[in-house]
């Protein structure tokens, strides 16, 4: 812990773990942002300043302001990402599960068009060398190295990542700065005046706006990556990026300045490029690539935080997740990794080219961003923030993402639909998983625990009937421990009772704060019936078994319960008993009063639940030691049936 606390102090291992996690996105988009913004038009004066501005501006007022002066002040207890911030103001309002939804599919959608467009980019530079070499089995290589290497733990690769994307930086910064050092004028594109003038008067400016919002579209990461690096060190390393970028934007402006009337030829002519001398080429494309591959590295990686904080947050069904290193954050989750691959490799073969990529590209990460000011103006509500700034928030910040929405909208034919196919599919998954849980729990049915007290003793030294644990648990929903399911009680004492020496009642609640490990015991009747509650972080790993046991040795040890058998030969020579975990999983049964809608919801939520981790497997019991019973969700009762009798 002391170590993860180490690197959010302001520290050079700190900025340099920043460099290597944070920026691979928003640092590699100079690849293909101006030639975006170009496109086939002839080059022009008014295109090169007005985009440099727009950059410019885009940069400073989306990346600067809202992410890392405003955003980053919105951390859980250290964490950031948009379901974090969900976590923080969740109790605010119901209806903000949805923005946190929207947020989440199309953060997920983006880890689909990340990977092929910045490697894409990257490869497609040795054209310049090597013309009409065909870069598409070289991306798809790549990548599924990527997605393979995954399994193992990305711990002794992240170190290196720091120094290599200084030198990705470094060099942008060098590269530019040469061309600027040549043509300083260029740097009167900073006046805003030629961003509104292109956006005004050029026709297609929507288009050229479209191009422009990539520049910002790993601003989400620096939000999302703050439980690994620290926001001072975040805040610290943005201004070196932020120059680095600007430089060799401004730069990449200068080589466009010279080339005047020309077009830019498909994949040849990439201003990026272009600033490279002839014999840095080579060098300058490996660098690229490794930039690239960074970049596609830490959205896998955010991806698989982000589903296994949705699993917690009961907004994604429960999936295997593997911890391949000690690494704090560090997690992999194989069916996330292979989806992604497959949506990777479905990208580069519908597309082909980064610059065909590029209207799917936008538009994921746009409506993340609109969802996060959303949940940001809700966070800053609650902290009492004045009207007036909030308000000014709130304007400001929709009216820019609106507006760079509508953009890159006009781009929907042009690849935008398969970014909304996309995240429409993975939200169908999400708002299903959600609607199915409150449906069930509007049929599961409580009744008072103390009502039941007086049997359960009583059953617990009935010795006509057959012991079937010493240590029988159940886990249950209720949240208090005043009550329990129905369905427990029917299990217990009706669907062939149970009898057990001590009776132990689990409840896990999943806090809003990250890390949190807790546990409450209540003796409801003392060594024979037993309740835990578990406060559990989103963000922990919810191993019962092993969590169970280290409360129950910690029981023992004080004396507080006694786990002894009691059968006279084994606890004669002190043998501990049995335990056995009973499982109760819900299923629809035929009879249901479920409307149309509702039926389909649940459908689709047992197909889901099909692929899904068993309940028994998700929360990590030794399955050896587990009843999983079979219980109808909903139960028909008999009051409103008529049925007339014959007698004969």
């Amino acid at each position: 812990m002391t170590n993860h606390k180490d690197l959010h102090k302001l520290s050079s291992a700190g900025l340099l773990i920043s460099l290597g996690i944070i920026y691979g996105d928003i640092g590699t988009s100079p690849l293909y942002v101006f030639k975006a913004i170009i496109g086939t038009q002839a080059i022009a004066a008014d295109t090169i300043l007005g985009g440099l501005s727009c950059i410019f501006w885009t940069l400073t007022l989306q990346t600067t302001v809202k992410y890392v002066i405003i955003t980053l002040r919105a951390d859980n207890k250290g964490e950031g990402g948009i379901f974090s911030l969900f976590s923080l103001v969740r109790r605010k309002a119901k209806w903000l599960i949805y923005p946190a939804m929207i947020g989440g599919c199309t953060l997920l959608a983006d880890g689909m068009i990340t990977p092929p467009i910045t490697v894409s980019a990257a490869i497609e530079g040795l054209n310049a060398k090597y013309a009409g070499l065909p870069t598409v089995p070289i991306v798809v290589a790549i990548i599924t190295a990527l997605f393979i290497i995954q399994q193992f733990g990305t711990s002794l690769v992240g170190r290196a990542f720091g120094p290599l994307m200084f030198i990705w930086f470094t060099m942008m910064a060098i590269l530019g700065g040469v061309y600027v050092f040549q043509f300083p004028s260029i740097l009167k594109a900073i006046n805003p005046y030629y961003a509104v003038h292109l956006l005004s008067a050029k026709p297609g400016s929507l288009l050229i706006l479209g191009a422009v919002f990539l520049c910002t579209t790993g601003a989400e990461a620096l939000y999302s990556d703050l439980g690994h690096c620290g926001r001072s060190n975040i805040r610290i390393s943005w201004i070196y990026v932020k120059t680095c970028l600007l430089l060799n934007y401004m730069g990449q402006g200068v080589w466009l300045w010279q080339h005047q009337g020309n077009t830019l030829t498909a994949g040849v002519d990439n201003p990026f490029y272009a600033l490279m001398p002839d014999w840095f080429l080579m060098f300058g494309i490996a660098i690229a690539t490794i930039a690239a591959i960074i970049a596609s590295q830490a959205m896998v990686t955010g991806s698989f935080t982000l589903i296994s904080e949705a699993v917690r947050l009961n907004l994604w069904p429960k999936v295997k997740i593997n911890y391949p290193s000690d690494q704090k954050g560090q997690l992999y989750v194989p069916s996330i990794n292979w989806i992604l691959w497959l949506g990777c490799i479905v990208v580069i073969l519908i597309f082909r080219k980064s610059g065909n990529m590029e209207g799917a590209y936008g538009l994921a990460i746009n409506m993340t961003f609109l969802m996060t000011t959303i949940l940001v103006s809700v966070y800053l509500k609650r902290k009492k923030f004045p009207n007036y700034l909030i308000a000014l928030f709130l304007i400001v910040y929709l009216s820019i993402e609106s507006t760079f929405f509508v953009a890159n909208m006009s781009k929907l034919l042009h690849g935008g639909w398969f970014t909304i196919l996309l995240s429409g599919v993975l939200f169908s998954v999400m708002w299903t998983w959600a609607s199915a849980r409150r449906i069930k729990n509007r049929y599961v049915k409580f009744v008072e625990i103390e009502d039941y007290y007086p049997i359960i003793s009583e059953l617990s030294e009935d010795t006509s009937v057959p012991k079937y644990a010493s240590q029988l648990v159940y886990l249950t929903s209720a949240n208090f421990k005043s009550e329990i399911e129905s369905k427990i009680m029917y299990s217990i004492l009706q669907k062939k009772p149970k009898r057990a020496d001590v009776y132990w009642l689990v409840h896990v609640d999943v806090m809003d704060e990250p890390y949190t490990r807790e546990y409450i015991v209540d003796e409801l009747i003392p060594n024979k019936l037993i309740r835990i509650d578990f406060k559990l972080g989103f963000r922990v790993e919810q191993r019962i078994n092993l969590l169970f046991r280290l409360v129950v040795e910690e029981l023992v040890k004080n004396g507080e319960v006694d786990i002894t058998s009691r059968y006279a030969s084994l606890n004669k020579y002190k043998i501990v008993g049995d335990f056995r975990f009973v499982v109760l999983e819900k299923i629809l049964s035929r009879s249901n009063k479920l409307n149309l809608i509702e039926r389909f919801i649940m459908d689709y939520y047992f197909i889901l639940r099909h692929f899904s981790l068993s309940e028994e497997r998700g929360f990590g019991l030794d399955l050896s030691f587990v009843t999983v019973e079979q219980v109808p969700l909903i139960v028909t009762t008999t009051e409103n049936v008529k049925l007339n009798r014959i007698r004969i």
